[in-house]
């Protein structure tokens, strides 16, 4: 069996027609959902970019102990999982922050391409060429615009090498890449099992520039200011209701772009043959905020549902849970183990270390094969009707800032930095999570706080 894994950064759950959206257009991806599973309530275990690619590629829970930060050696990554299984796997990017030194996001692939110029990627560097920030942009005027006027002037000069061009836009170039990628492998190897393939678009994340005609698709009558990526924090005094929304309209023309680009990577493996063999996912590493609670973009690490509340399709090639809607918390520690589940690689998985001795001949030279524990669960018993559920809870986090918990009928969200004060929601009656009942059901809050210390003690025990 194959695997191909399409993520789309920053995708908001409420922004996929599959998801009941019905405004914005996403037939590629409801196609996929169509001919799958589809999970209404999976949630990030660690956010954002960074360690959210931690959970998905080493199944287990992290966010007590690990932030933003590279890959650690004693980690046993999905690729590297798959390749002692004689996998040839590729990834295929352009998420910049991937491809910073240090992170080593292409352990255990075979094939890393890595495509260029995305938000503030030191790609295009030269001063001569000349960018403008206020059409595009809007500085606040104080301390804050020393961060961000180079991040935009980054930017606009990455987007010089493209300008209106669709074909030309990162989002497009990781598609094609996907592509040759999956024809090389059939047509000129002739490998038709045992393909991994994980594409990584960095769009829906802002900037949010789409070009024609997905700029114009969703708020064509616009007039206003045009803010493509605005400065993170309180959108009071900053901009007006007409601008967030139009920015909003900027982001679902992105959203609709990346699915046509998605689309063509499964189109490219139904006309390969590859399809009936071959399990399917998409998935994103969190939504974005668009003024709910008060800010824009994810400025602050406040877990709420906007933000922490992201799409997974999963389509068997045995049709296993097609057309289901799996109404079970799930969250994205669940990749790996399912994946592997779905493969019949069964546990315990054991990851040799090369021991040190004194002299490193290589006859010297001892292994030391360590077992790796995946605190993630396999989603394949709700998929086959096995089990209605795999946990009772959720749980969220930014490392060190705050944890979140969530049950099907309560959130709960807990600032661990000492920033402010606990918050509970009632999901069944307030889901937008808009009016805190942590001070007048404080048995509830109390209790959810023990429910959430005690699990992170128990994530800490397998740690």
């Amino acid at each position: 069996m194959n695997v191909i894994v399409l993520c789309t950064d920053s995708l908001r759950v409420d922004h996929l027609g599959c998801y009941g959206n019905p405004w914005i257009r996403t037939p590629n991806l409801d196609r996929l959902a169509a001919e799958g599973a589809l999970f209404d309530h999976c949630y990030s275990e660690n956010l954002p970019t960074m360690p959210t690619r931690t959970a998905w590629w080493t199944g287990r829970y992290q966010f007590p102990w690990r932030g933003w930060q590279q890959f650690e050696h004693s980690d046993y990554l999905l690729a590297e999982v798959l390749w002692d299984r004689g996998y040839t796997s590729a990834l295929v990017t352009d998420t910049y922050h991937m491809h910073k030194p240090v992170y080593n996001c292409g352990r255990g692939f075979d094939t890393v391409r890595w495509v260029r110029g995305q938000e503030y990627d030191p790609w295009i560097v030269d001063p001569a060429v000349q960018v403008e920030v206020g059409p595009w942009h809007r500085l606040k005027g104080d301390d804050s615009d020393r961060l961000w006027r180079p991040r935009f002037e980054q930017y606009l000069r990455n987007r010089s090498a493209w300008g209106e061009d669709e074909e030309k836009t990162p989002t497009a170039q990781v598609a094609k890449a996907a592509v040759a990628w999956l024809e090389e492998q059939v047509r000129v190897h002739g490998t038709r099992d045992r393909l991994f393939l994980w594409v990584d678009f960095f769009d829906p994340h802002e900037p949010w520039d789409p070009p024609e005609p997905y700029r114009s698709m969703y708020d064509p009558d616009y007039r206003g200011h045009v803010n493509i990526d605005p400065v993170a924090g309180p959108v009071a005094d900053y901009m007006t209701e007409a601008e967030i929304r139009h920015t909003m309209a900027l982001y679902a023309g992105e959203v609709t772009m990346v699915d046509r680009w998605a689309g063509a990577v499964l189109d490219a493996a139904r006309a390969l043959g590859l399809w009936d063999d071959t399990l399917v996912m998409h998935v994103s590493d969190h939504g974005e905020p668009f003024g709910e609670h008060g800010i824009i973009r994810k400025a602050r690490p406040w877990n709420y549902e906007e933000l922490v509340h992201v799409p997974w399709i999963l389509r068997h090639p045995e049709g296993i849970g097609r057309g289901r809607r799996i109404p079970a918390l799930v969250q994205t520690v669940d990749l790996m183990p399912t994946v592997l589940d779905a493969l019949g690689i069964a546990g315990p998985l054991t990851l040799p270390f090369l021991a040190p001795t004194r002299t490193m001949f290589p006859q010297d030279i001892e292994v030391d094969r360590r077992r790796v524990e995946l605190t993630g669960r396999s989603l394949m018993p709700l998929l086959r009707g096995q089990a209605e559920r795999v946990r009772e809870a959720a749980v969220t986090a930014h490392h060190g800032r705050q944890w979140s918990l969530r049950t099907a009928d309560w959130s709960y969200l807990l600032p661990i930095d000492g920033s402010a004060g606990p918050e509970l929601y009632d999901r069944r009656r307030d889901p937008g999570e808009h009016d805190n009942l942590a001070g007048r059901e404080a048995d509830r809050a109390q209790a959810m706080e023990l429910q959430l210390r005690r699990f992170v003690d128990e994530v800490e025990r397998h740690r």
